[in-house]
């Protein structure tokens, strides 16, 4: 018997004497909780989410479409990157204006081959301003989730405000919970027992949000 059937098995009897008609965990659960606090228009959110983000150590720019591959050029640049890892549904228009070598995101790459990568540019599923989070499903434009966690440098782009929303109540009825989700809140990071702070254990050092005004 493999560990999947024994932990079916468990689950079962578990369950033996619960009535087939009993309400199930969603429907029995009361849910009056306030989707939101306080009471922001859209400009305001997307402040909180610029102030949330920063506040987790991400770097983040504003700029308006038009300005976006200039400004994804001049990010890849400042870092010293000399390739970038490019999902397969990537808007093209991206990286019009970069010169950095583009590197595929392909399912037989090892962790070595992603790791020699400098960047990754992707996109989001949508981004949260009360927690600063920002959240991967993996659509074609944010690829594999190793490629936003092998390589040092992420930009992560959020076409505002269509992405925006004010929490995670909010978010939960975007995403697909069959989908690999991925929950970013700013580089990675994690402390030892004294608290000396490390970046870049488990994901990248460096992670800049691009919030594009559409």
């Amino acid at each position: 018997m493999s560990s999947r059937d024994r932990i079916l098995g468990r689950v079962r009897r578990a369950l033996a004497d619960v009535p087939p008609d009993e309400p199930s965990y969603d429907a029995a659960v009361t849910r009056d909780y306030l989707t939101e606090h306080g009471d922001r228009d859209v400009a305001r959110t997307v402040e909180l989410l610029a102030e949330n983000l920063a506040d987790y150590r991400a770097i983040v720019h504003r700029c308006a479409a038009a300005e976006l591959p200039a400004l994804i050029a001049r990010l890849l640049t400042e870092h010293g990157a000399g390739s970038v890892l490019v999902p397969p549904g990537l808007d093209e228009g991206w990286l019009t204006e970069s010169g950095v070598t583009r590197v595929a995101d392909r399912a037989e790459s090892t962790a070595q081959e992603l790791d020699r990568v400098d960047s990754v540019v992707t996109g989001c599923a949508v981004a949260i301003a009360e927690t600063g989070t920002i959240v991967l499903d993996g659509s074609p434009d944010q690829g594999r989730r190793r490629i936003t966690l092998v390589p040092d440098h992420h930009i992560c782009v959020v076409r505002v405000p269509e992405q925006v929303v004010a929490s995670v109540p909010l978010a939960m009825p975007r995403l697909d919970p069959l989908r690999p989700l991925t929950w970013i809140s700013g580089p990675s990071a994690t402390s030892d027992i004294e608290l000396d702070r490390v970046e870049g254990v488990h994901g990248p050092r460096v992670l800049e949000v691009v919030l594009v005004d559409q």
